[in-house]
């Protein structure tokens, strides 16, 4: 059996931010027709020609393989444990290789939340492609989805839009942490200069000076730092010597001023601009 669900979206599902329009999960085995007949107008397609959605399509090739293809990314083979994102508006196409088959899963979804995401660069239709492997969980979600989405019980739309994030977030992590895993060295020296950083709060430790110890350019260094941590190194150091800053002002005496120049700030008045900017109050107003 092959489980497939259409759902019906209103208007107050479109307000939580995300609502889901299809669901399913497909096995085709050696020499099998792809794809399967029946399926919704609008969502069934010739793989020689493509379509084009007007939602956001999250794909799950759980075994096999086969070959995928977009407007913004060229003809690739795909296997076992691959997850892909079609992006509304964009044409693409995909099938098994007819001598192996596959098993895929997918749920389909809009909403202003993926559409943040999209315009935030944490997904682009130039990188649809995502290796999470086979992963026993993925599946759970997507087989949760389906037995949601079957039963229609009151406000189902907002479960499967928990269980959407939850793949989106699994699809994410685990990807992103191959890649930068593959090059255990890179991982080890940002690890180093966050130790550093930690350590010498209370030292004028420059991010140059930081990737030079690394063997690193500024330029490489910033990029492999931000990526990895998820923000710049000197936001992340900047970030930390406020968090010491709070520290300093609950358990010394230390004015602002000293606070400010311990803690290698430019100004006493960029250290109170900065610390008002992250915790919503002056420093001194903190203090009280």
């Amino acid at each position: 059996m092959n489980p497939v669900k259409y759902i019906v979206e209103n208007e107050r599902d479109a307000l939580w931010g995300l609502s889901i329009s299809t669901v399913g999960h497909e096995v085709f085995k050696t020499g099998d027709e792809y794809p399967a007949q029946g399926h919704k107008n609008g969502y069934d397609f010739n793989p020689e020609k493509g379509r084009i959605l007007q939602e956001y399509q999250l794909c799950y090739i759980s075994e096999g393989r086969g070959f995928f293809q977009s407007r913004s990314c060229p003809r690739c083979k795909i296997g076992g444990g691959t997850m892909f994102l079609l992006f509304p508006d964009e044409w693409h196409t995909y099938s098994p290789d007819k001598n192996v088959g596959w098993k895929q899963y997918w749920i389909g979804f809009k909403g202003v939340n993926i559409d943040s995401r999209v315009k935030n660069g944490f997904l682009k239709p130039q990188m649809p492609l995502f290796h999470v492997g086979s992963n026993e969980d993925i599946i759970k979600l997507y087989q949760q989805a389906i037995h949601i989405a079957l039963n229609e019980q009151a406000y189902f739309q907002i479960m499967l839009a928990g269980i959407v994030n939850h793949l989106l977030g699994f699809m994410y992590y685990i990807d992103n942490n191959r890649r930068l895993n593959k090059n255990q060295g890179l991982v080890d020296r940002i690890n180093h200069a966050r130790v550093w950083m930690q350590e010498a709060l209370e030292e004028p430790l420059s991010i140059q000076e930081i990737a030079q110890k690394l063997g690193m350019s500024y330029s490489s260094f910033r990029k492999s730092f931000k990526e990895y941590a998820g923000l710049s190194p000197a936001r992340y150091l900047q970030d930390i010597r406020l968090q010491r800053a709070r520290e300093l002002l609950c358990t010394t005496d230390l004015s602002v001023k000293e606070i400010a120049y311990r803690l290698h700030f430019e100004t006493p008045a960029y250290f109170s601009a900065q610390f008002r900017k992250k915790t919503g109050v002056s420093p001194s107003k903190f203090r009280e």
